[in-house]
């Protein structure tokens, strides 16, 4: 679901801004960064930004169906109706 490169980038970004004082603590902390970001985000319901998009694209043929039996229907009724 999410690209492990992520959470590492997300980690580093972190552990950068650590005061310089604490450096040598910049490994671990990107580590347990790194499993946090990880174990948080995997409890999330989140699809991919492909899968958002696959179901948008569905949603929207699906969607355009719907529209085209409404008029259909509208228009046999109107048969129906004069006859």
């Amino acid at each position: 679901m999410f690209d492990p490169k992520q959470f590492d980038q997300i980690a580093e970004r972190i552990a950068g801004s650590l005061p310089p004082g604490l450096t040598h603590f910049k490994d671990d902390v990107e580590k347990n960064l790194h499993a946090l970001l990880q174990s948080a985000l995997s409890k999330l319901d989140l699809v991919s930004r492909e899968e958002f998009e696959v179901q948008k694209a569905v949603l929207a043929k699906t969607r355009s169906r719907l529209e085209d039996l409404e008029k259909r229907i509208t228009e046999l009724e109107q048969q129906v109706i004069q006859d």
